[in-house]
Formats: C-alpha cells, structure tokens, sequence
C-alpha cells in the first residue's frame, strides 16, 4: 500500500432528498484538507434522491433497491485504496479518515468500524449506545451505522456484500470473523440520527434489531426476516 491512500465514501440512500445535501455539505467541511471521493447510490432507479445533489465533487449512480447491491455498486465504481460506508444520516468524527489510514497500514486488520453514538440528549439512548459498545465488542460484529472500512482490494476478495435484503452488514462482519481475520472497532465514535428508532418505536426497535440478528445467526431465511424490518425508507 502507498504511504498515502486514497479514499472513497460510500453512501446508499433512498428518498433521502429532503436532508442530502446537508449530509454532504457536513462531510466536506469536515475534511477540508482530505482528498477524497464521494459515491452516492440510489436504491430508486428514477434517482429522485441523486437528482437533487448540486455538489459538483459527488459521483451519483443508481442501483438496485438494497443497501448490499447499492453499496457493492458505489465499490465497482470507486478507485480509493480505501473503502468507507456511510449511512446518510451517520456524522463521522472529525479525525476519521487519519484514523482509518492509521488502522489500514496495519496489516493484522482487514476492517474496521466505529463507536455509535445517538445524536439526541435523551438518556435511553445512551443507554442503548452503552448495551450496543458491549455486545459488538464482546462479538466483534460490528452494525453497517457504525460506518465499516476496509480495503478496496480486500472487500473485492471476499466477494462484496451479500445482496440480501437485510442484516448484509451483519453477514459480512460474521464473514470475515469466521476466516479468522480481525476487525479493528475505534474508540471514536460516529454519530447517527434516532430518527427511525423515534419513529417506530424505541423498546420496540432494539428489541427487533437484536432478535433479527439472533434469527438471522440461526440460520433464519433474510428474506423472511425482512417482513419483519422497514427497510430504507
């Protein structure tokens, strides 16, 4: 690897359009000194979030509907050394790509991913953030909202993200823990909108998202699971 590698960030979205350019906006002035490329796929093949980035620097395409073929899409298409998959309404900190570099020089470690912490003062999700750092380091499994990394070389030897409806994050790191190669989690964290987990529901969404994952290791069929998920809305 080259003493300075290059970088892509990977952003799958859908009718995301209302809060884009702010995501993009927030990440570029973040990294005002960084060279770095950013890819944004669409799961709605008519692009309605896509068609509203104004951000000359930003590579939009469209994909098939589902984080995992939208994300292996933005990866065929990026030239970084480095991979970075990024939630829209996920904020990395401020030190984040330096760090990622730092881990990716590293050869011990094939991936890497962040701490997750709730942007909202309510202290239920501290809470969560707490039992969440627990269980994905006693793991190793990491969640996709805590944007993953690894190389580029490296996600196309394990062949990409299953294109399966849901848990595709969860698979992969499952994955690559079972090939006996390490996953590197940073205490820094990102910061993720509770948006979702607001709107559905907050007992109701922990409570799914640790019994999809338990079904999901049982062997339980992803597309079944998915009735069960509201996926990118």
């Amino acid at each position: 690897m080259r003493p300075f590698s290059t970088i892509s960030i990977i952003i799958p979205v859908l009718y995301e359009a209302h809060g884009i350019n702010v995501c993009l906006e927030t990440l570029f002035n973040q990294f005002p000194d960084e060279t770095f490329e950013v890819i944004v796929v669409d799961g709605d093949m008519e692009g309605t979030t896509t068609r509203q980035i104004f951000h000359p620097k930003v590579i939009t395409l469209c994909a098939m509907r589902g984080r995992g073929k939208q994300m292996n899409a933005g990866a065929n298409a990026a030239t970084g050394d480095i991979l970075i998959f990024l939630h829209a309404d996920t904020r990395l900190p401020h030190n984040a790509l330096s760090l990622i570099r730092k881990v990716m020089v590293d050869r011990q470690y094939k991936a890497g991913a962040f701490t997750l912490l709730f942007d909202s003062k309510r202290p239920i999700f501290g809470f969560i953030a707490i039992a969440a750092s627990w269980r994905y380091r006693l793991t190793r499994l990491p969640y996709g909202d805590q944007a993953f990394f690894m190389r580029r070389e490296y996600f196309h030897e394990i062949g990409g993200f299953a294109e399966i409806p849901i848990m595709e994050d969860f698979e992969m790191m499952r994955r690559i823990k079972k090939r006996g190669e390490h996953i590197r989690i940073l205490h820094d964290a990102v910061t993720t909108s509770p948006r979702r987990w607001e709107k559905e529901g907050i007992f109701y969404s922990v409570l799914r998202t640790w019994a999809l994952a338990f079904l999901f290791s049982c062997g339980a069929d992803p597309n079944r699971l998915a009735k069960y998920y509201r996926t990118q809305k």
